[in-house]
């Protein structure tokens, strides 16, 4: 700290105007130098401001660098219909009218919308049916019951965008890098469901074809290299 101010002090009486990058950094290190350790909305990164710290809850990792994202998928087959960054680390509830909006401006406004526990006492007051989680079923339908539990199947399918497709270290700048590593993100996991679909169904008609070239040897199209 006695250095960072030092230097503070001498940028400035040396450069008295100095231009937008070293204004911009001169902020950031003056929001460093006097933040305390209960204080929020802290700097975390010289070089991104904007990241944040979230609070997970779980005992292998407390807490995750960066910005919250929203993600939305279908019930059958797990496809991304939505993907949306929010800075700031806002409640989950909060962030659900958005979400819903951005779903359906890229698909189709659904019937049914499934979210976790973290979602209760969301703000949403459109015409979309909003179902929270819980643990026991109650009086809920059967029918209902199982959508429901269907939606637990969001939790791999972020790990696989974590781990496989770039979601857990953004290598874009900024805001609006954030942003965009969050789309391109989901919308790579779904063009690889699409390509392993396709080549399903190139392995097929490749079978076809050999049975009619060779039907003497018995092919499997699940098992083609």
């Amino acid at each position: 700290r006695t250095y960072l101010s030092r230097v503070i002090r001498d940028i400035e009486r040396k450069c008295p105007n100095p231009h937008e990058d070293l204004r911009s950094l001169l902020e950031t290190s003056k929001r460093i130098f006097s933040q305390q350790r209960k204080d929020r909305n802290k700097v975390y990164s010289v070089h991104e401001p904007a990241v944040g710290c979230i609070s997970k809850g779980k005992a292998h990792k407390r807490y995750e660098f960066g910005a919250k994202v929203s993600v939305a998928t279908t019930s059958r087959g797990s496809w991304f219909v939505g993907a949306q960054v929010f800075h700031g680390n806002p409640y989950d509830g909060h962030t659900l009218s958005k979400t819903l909006a951005q779903v359906t401006k890229l698909v189709q406004s659904p019937e049914h919308v499934f979210v976790d526990q973290g979602y209760r006492g969301h703000d949403y007051t459109g015409e979309i049916e909003v179902h929270v989680d819980k643990r026991r079923r109650g009086r809920t339908p059967k029918s209902l019951w199982s959508w429901m539990k269907r939606r637990a199947a969001v939790e791999p399918s972020i790990g696989h965008l974590k781990q496989e497709h770039r979601m857990d270290r953004n290598r874009l700048k900024g805001r609006m890098g954030d942003c965009i590593n969050a789309i391109l993100s989901a919308a790579g996991m779904n063009f690889r469901k699409l390509m392993k679909f396709v080549e399903s169904i190139l392995r097929y008609f490749l079978c076809l074809l050999l049975c009619q070239l060779l039907p003497s040897r018995k092919w499997n199209w699940q098992q083609l290299a």
